[in-house]
């Protein structure tokens, strides 16, 4: 049985939902996290032709989501402005970040760092290797296994002072 072809239809069938959901534990809000989305697959529009698999297409997804996150945090207005009102909540539970109020492990997960909170997400949430995470961040795998562990030292820490408030 042949592959499917490559086309930015099927990729967006394929893979919307994952660069939705990290577009998500990136941003600080749904409408940036729209935006990202958005940006990302109009890339992709420009490079399906270079795309050779489907693990070429998610790597390829995953990466420049990446990159289009930290592009955001670069720009003047998003590193000195900081929002008065609550950021929008997702409505559906099914959301990666859905409901966090009623979450509390997905709200300790938005309140880590951008760095910790991309791995975090790639690796329980994608369920990607710590070597793939590496190749797709660009850091050494002892990178990222510290940035793991810290991340869930961050975590319990966080989650410690939200229980013990209950």
């Amino acid at each position: 049985m042949s592959e499917e072809r490559i086309t930015t239809q099927a990729a967006v069938d394929r893979y919307a939902d994952m660069v939705y959901r990290l577009a998500l534990s990136q941003m600080k809000n749904r409408t940036d996290a729209d935006d990202l989305f958005q940006e990302v697959f109009v890339r992709l529009v420009r490079h399906v032709q270079d795309l050779e698999s489907w693990e070429h297409v998610k790597a390829w997804l995953i990466r420049v989501t990446i990159n289009c996150a930290k592009k955001h945090y670069k720009q003047y207005w998003n590193r000195n402005v900081d929002y008065m009102e609550e950021p929008e909540r997702i409505a559906d539970e099914n959301e990666v970040f859905a409901c966090a109020e009623e979450h509390p492990v997905r709200t300790a997960v938005q309140k880590l760092p951008p760095k910790y909170r991309l791995v975090v997400h790639l690796y329980y949430f994608e369920e990607l290797t710590v070597a793939q995470i590496a190749q797709l961040t660009e850091q050494k795998e002892s990178t990222v296994k510290s940035q793991i562990h810290r991340a869930r030292e961050m975590l319990r820490n966080l989650l410690g002072e939200e229980w013990e408030g209950k």
